[in-house]
């Protein structure tokens, strides 16, 4: 059995890369798989393995400045949710493209997971997915406004258009785990936006403790790991991903003619060139190579 843990925390690492090592060599020496961001303004990912393993990572992670509090996700699962280890270095833990945000000045009004329900069922409450269109696709809270944007960095260029259709409305928005809304919250309070609100924990908190017959969710949740969705109770979801475009397919999209393993499905056949496809079958081949070695991919 693997522990999952999704986490983030936004805090001030002046020199992000001087953690890096340190974090590398624990998760693998504790057999622990995933990815984690580093960035100035925090650290961010999902990582899995043993109990003890995922304990004494995140036991390190709360070591580190400004991150005492960390709160963190848990799943598990059956089989190994990542391949590898990584750790990276980036300019922001969930890219926004806005250098004058900061979650740590500022964000909405948390919501319990049970007052969510409440909030979004509210006649002058608008609710906002701020996940990514193919996110979307699979599962969404009843109501919500999908603003059908490809990257987090569209958001605020989205809001710009669209912000005269909210006058004397409630902001009410959701995310995966929260990270997006954190910084989407304090974005609409920059520009004036006072009722704003989130839920606490996200989309998988809310399955999680949400019984399903008292539900207002759709459908999965679509998480970035080899468990591609995730329903209530965080149960694993019938999703597979498309190697093509990384966008979530259902196992009756592998009838239709447009998917090649590791190529196409039919939400991407018409994206890629021939010269693709070829270099896309050629890291196939190479995958199932190195899988028929006994090795790691």
């Amino acid at each position: 059995m693997y522990t999952i843990a999704a986490l983030y925390q936004f805090s001030r690492f002046p020199d992000p890369a001087a953690l890096k090592p340190a974090l590398l060599d624990l998760c693998l020496a504790q057999d622990v798989m995933g990815s984690l961001l580093l960035a100035q303004e925090g650290i961010n990912g999902t990582i899995a393995g043993p109990r003890a393993g995922i304990d004494a990572v995140l036991a390190h992670i709360k070591s580190l400045p400004g991150c005492a509090d960390l709160e963190w996700k848990e799943a598990s699962a059956d089989h190994p949710p990542f391949g590898k280890m990584k750790v990276r270095l980036k300019k922001e833990i969930v890219t926004m493209g806005q250098p004058n945000v900061d979650p740590r000045a500022s964000v909405g009004h948390y919501v319990e997971p049970e007052d969510w329900n409440d909030l979004i069922r509210s006649d002058d409450v608008v609710v906002i997915d701020t996940r990514n269109d193919y996110e979307v696709a699979i599962g969404t809270f009843e109501g919500a406004i999908d603003p059908k944007t490809e990257s987090f960095r569209d958001f605020p260029n989205w809001w710009e258009e669209n912000k005269d259709r909210f006058h004397n409305k409630r902001v009410a928005m959701f995310c995966t785990g929260g990270i997006r809304c954190e910084k989407s919250t304090n974005f609409l309070l920059g520009q004036g936006i006072e009722d704003v609100y989130h839920l606490k924990g996200g989309i998988l908190r809310y399955l999680e403790e949400m019984p399903q017959e008292n539900s207002s969710w759709q459908g999965e949740c679509f998480v970035f790991d080899n468990r591609v969705s995730v329903g209530h109770g965080l149960k694993e979801g019938p999703h597979e991903l498309c190697h093509g475009c990384r966008r979530p397919i259902l196992p009756e999209d592998k009838l239709r003619p447009e998917f090649e393993a590791g190529v196409s499905c039919h939400n991407c056949i018409n994206e890629t060139s021939e010269h693709d496809k070829m270099r896309f079958r050629e890291r196939q081949k190479q995958i199932r190579l190195a899988r028929e070695r006994g090795e790691v991919v």
